[in-house]
């Protein structure tokens, strides 16, 4: 059996600021429902709700060398949804209030790797591919590479990065070479972890790891171009063969109309006329004015420039003039002010939820007639694809994951599943959504338009089999053109790379599988 261990800084339920967190839970599960046997690692953080803390247990217990300092690592476990997740407990770098942005970061992120590949010998399992997801567990290829490599145990172990989302990368001062990392001054060059005469933790990821990865294709080849590549342009095209993406799902037994405890009452396809009741309840329950007449737009979202709230703060007195809107998320405290105020002003059309609020979300994906995601960047994206399962029909910019999507709704020919634009323009958002308000009083053609939206796939069935292509890959490549041809004199047909793992494993033993590279 295929084993894999997921390393990243955050999975929900015990931990999340984004849509990782989701991945994380969601992903390592639907692989082991097709037979891989998928792990999650994530350090303990005080944040960790009481709930869980109080059924872990002591997995190991050792010490963890930074440079000169030797440093208290305890592993714990529990299962949840079928999965098992392992804590790396330290109590200095992780009781601590939030998950991120301590003047320490880079010890406390050095430390999470070590402890990962030092955990591994005491684990009840080997893994055969670390899956390695963002800049906080990017220098565990450097440090198997570096550190572990030649040791018996860790010289078969492979590696997979996924990157989340580019612009948060990791940059510390270089002193930390000797002093944290314990590694030479080789490393510290322009095809290593070099970057502008600092270090870089996302780029030692993409160095080092055997194959890499992102969250959607379009993003894959938008992050190879200046505007999206922040600085790391020249180092994904240059590492362009082993580089794809692959578009997240969602957990669709978590994501359900039909089950959701949160709603004011349930639905499905078949019963979506139901939404009305999530939306008059959610209409009164946030002093809006309760009409059914009246579209409801949504927006669940980080409030930084970035989701483009710089864009919809602009056409805002315009769109509430044919439209409510309800915003939940939190970010800038520039656009809290700004949602705040206007909520004030446009009482009765326009409701502020800030700090985010998870209950309040859930009954706005429910209740919302659109959603709003006019990002000027997004490497995928999970909102979208919540609205489509709640029947909310997405607006959306043509970038990354949402192009990839989202593609825009034809009424003459009934094709599409929602509404775009291209350009970075407040115009041209302005425009789409009275596009979108227009349809919605055709309420026929609105109907239809829902009921595809809530027909569409997208769970992570099909993007799980991709991901399988790639650990498959790690594994069996060299296997394929080498071996087959040898012994069997036929080169297998591997085409239905979902079933290569399976087939391979029939002929050699994975443990003497030979190696892609």
């Amino acid at each position: 059996m295929l084993k894999v261990l997921f390393v990243a800084s955050e999975a929900a339920p015990f931990a999340k600021t984004g849509g990782m967190g989701d991945v994380i839970a969601a992903l390592p599960k639907e692989l082991r429902r097709q037979g891989v046997d998928a792990r999650v690692i994530i350090p303990k953080y005080g944040s960790m709700p009481e709930e869980w803390k109080s059924k872990l247990s002591t997995e190991a217990i050792f010490q963890v060398s930074l440079g000169w300092r030797l440093q208290y690592c305890g592993i714990e476990k529990l299962n949840h949804d079928g999965v098992p997740f392992y804590f790396v407990d330290n109590e200095y770098y992780f009781k601590r209030s939030g998950l991120y942005g301590h003047f320490d970061d880079a010890e406390r992120f050095v430390f999470f790797c070590r402890a990962v590949l030092e955990a591994l010998p005491y684990l009840d399992f080997q893994p055969h591919i670390l899956h390695c997801h963002d800049w906080h567990s990017g220098m565990i290829s450097v440090f198997l590479t570096a550190h572990y490599r030649n040791h018996p145990f860790y010289k078969k172990i492979r590696t997979l990065f996924t990157i989340h989302n580019l612009k948060y990368q990791g940059i510390f001062p270089k002193d930390i070479m000797l002093n944290l990392l314990n590694l030479g001054w080789e490393y510290f060059k322009i095809d290593g972890i070099e970057f502008y005469d600092k270090i870089n933790f996302m780029k030692g990821g993409l160095i080092f790891s055997d194959l890499i990865n992102t969250v959607s294709p379009t993003y894959a080849q938008e992050t190879q171009h200046a505007y999206y590549g922040e600085k790391l342009e020249g180092v994904l095209t240059s590492r362009r063969n082993v580089f794809s993406g692959i578009i997240n799902g969602i957990d669709y037994t978590t994501y359900n109309p039909a089950t959701d405890p949160n709603l004011f009452i349930n639905y499905d396809r078949q019963t979506k006329k139901r939404k009305i009741k999530n939306k008059i309840t959610l209409q009164k329950m946030l002093g809006l004015s309760p009409t059914a007449q009246i579209p409801l737009i949504a927006m669940n979202t980080r409030l930084v420039e970035a989701k483009g709230l710089d864009l919809v703060i602009r056409v805002l007195d315009e769109v509430l003039s044919d439209a409510q809107i309800i915003i939940v998320g939190q970010g800038d405290e520039h656009y809290h002010h700004l949602l705040w105020q206007a909520a004030w002003l446009r009482n009765g059309q326009l409701a502020a939820i800030i700090p985010y609020n998870e209950d309040i979300a859930r009954k706005l994906f429910a209740a919302a007639d659109m959603f709003l995601m006019p990002s000027r960047y997004e490497p995928c994206g999970i909102g979208q694809l919540i609205a489509m399962r709640y029947g909310a029909v997405p607006i959306v910019r043509e970038t990354g994951g949402l192009k990839d999507t989202v593609q825009p709704y034809n009424e003459f020919t009934g094709e599409g599943n929602g509404f775009s634009f291209t350009n970075y323009n407040a115009h041209d958002l302005l425009f789409t959504i009275r596009r979108a308000i227009g349809l919605y009083h055709n309420r026929k053609l609105w109907s239809k338009l829902v009921d595809h939206v809530m027909a569409i796939d997208n769970s992570w069935r099909t993007s799980t089999s991709k991901y399988m292509q790639l650990y498959n890959q790690l594994y069996v490549e060299e296997y394929i053109y080498k071996k087959a041809a040898s012994e069997l004199q036929v080169i297998p047909d591997y085409s239905d790379q979902g079933s290569l793992f399976n087939d391979f494993e029939q002929l050699i033993p994975i443990e003497e599988a030979p190696y892609a590279h």
